[in-house]
């Protein structure tokens, strides 16, 4: 009765498995409270991609691209060529958190539903100063094809985020702040002729969109990283194999652990208010003052990097796609990754 009621005081986000209460959903076994989930799909017909969040994600599973598998698993699907967001040529099905909950009162960009580092002057506005994402998964595939094979973002897809949001306004008042830019991405690549594929995380530098200087910054954590195209061999890993990362904001510093059965743990130490590497040195092509006065917020899921766009820009590989979900999966055009553990920690002021 609970997932009944729960989708019909909602429009948007109930599956058939939810009304007819015979399937488990992501929400029975993973806390959905803080998270917000967009999956490649336009089922209202309003011509922008699908967003469930609210009560909704209590009961809300999609048989292609979030559900449960037989062993509990959260996965994760999405193909190369689907309806995107506005700023992004790359489909996804990706959790957003939200402070907020279900508190919809409280608006997307409001403070209250995103943290900030401790250096901002305004962090006692926030939801959280600082958190923690927690998670443990596996990719089970990557996209295979690529006109452009050698542009750094294919076969790649990301599987956990921190996101700084677009905020106008600071940009308007030129404050240096509310780019939209992210400092951390985390990276799974694996090329169509290996065994293994590589693990790494991308640091891009806050800068505005139309200075040369915003790029991404690789560093390693098993194999290579992205512009890399020799075989990791053992040094990687494979389909299917697991590994956990946690990113945990405390103060002004991220600190970064990835742990995985077969290889050595890493871990990075990034103080996000400056403009300093993470071996110390300064990166004098950055942002001197970071993130510190940016909104930000956790992202997880399957967000794919292999998009079919085809022209010069450095996110355009030219990879396959028919649009079609089941079309694309068949001929290896799609992403997938699933989830036994995603656990957010906020830090309550």
């Amino acid at each position: 009765m609970l997932k009944q009621f729960l989708c019909m005081s909602v429009i948007l986000g109930c599956s058939a498995n939810a009304m007819a209460q015979t399937a488990p959903v992501p929400a029975d076994k993973f806390d959905m409270m803080n998270w917000k989930i967009t999956v490649p799909e336009d089922r209202d017909k309003n011509g922008k991609i699908d967003e469930i969040e609210g009560v909704a994600m209590f009961s809300y599973s999609n048989s292609n691209y979030f559900f449960l598998d037989k062993d509990g698993n959260m996965v994760f699907q999405v193909q190369n060529k689907a309806i995107t967001t506005s700023g992004s040529s790359n489909a996804r099905s990706e959790l957003r958190q939200m402070l907020r909950g279900t508190d919809l009162n409280i608006g997307v960009k409001d403070p209250l539903n995103n943290w900030t580092l401790a250096a901002n002057p305004n962090a006692d506005k926030f939801g959280s100063i600082g958190g923690k994402l927690e998670a443990t998964l596996k990719v089970n595939h990557v996209a295979t094809h690529a006109n452009q094979p050698d542009k750094y973002p294919a076969y790649s897809v990301v599987v956990g985020q921190i996101h700084a949001d677009k905020n106008p306004q600071q940009l308007k008042d030129k404050t240096g702040f509310g780019y939209g830019n992210e400092p951390l991405k985390i990276f799974y690549k694996k090329w169509p002729g290996h065994d293994k594929g590589s693990v790494f995380w991308n640091y891009e530098r806050n800068l505005a969109k139309d200075d040369p200087n915003r790029t991404d910054i690789a560093y390693p954590v098993w194999g290579n990283t992205w512009e890399n195209k020799d075989d990791p061999k053992d040094a990687g890993l494979a389909l299917g194999e697991e590994f956990s990362y946690v990113v945990d904001v405390e103060g002004n510093i991220m600190h970064l652990t990835f742990t995985s059965k077969n290889h050595k743990t890493v871990e990075y130490n990034v103080d996000l208010t400056k403009n300093l590497m993470p071996d110390g040195k300064v990166d004098k092509k950055d942002n001197p003052h970071g993130y510190a006065q940016d909104a930000m917020y956790f992202k997880a899921g399957v967000y794919g990097q292999c998009s079919v766009k085809d022209d010069g820009g450095f996110w355009s590989p030219g990879c396959a796609g028919t649009g079609d979900f089941a079309a694309d999966v068949k001929t290896g055009d799609y992403n997938s990754v699933s989830f036994s553990k995603l656990e957010l920690t906020s830090f309550k002021k």
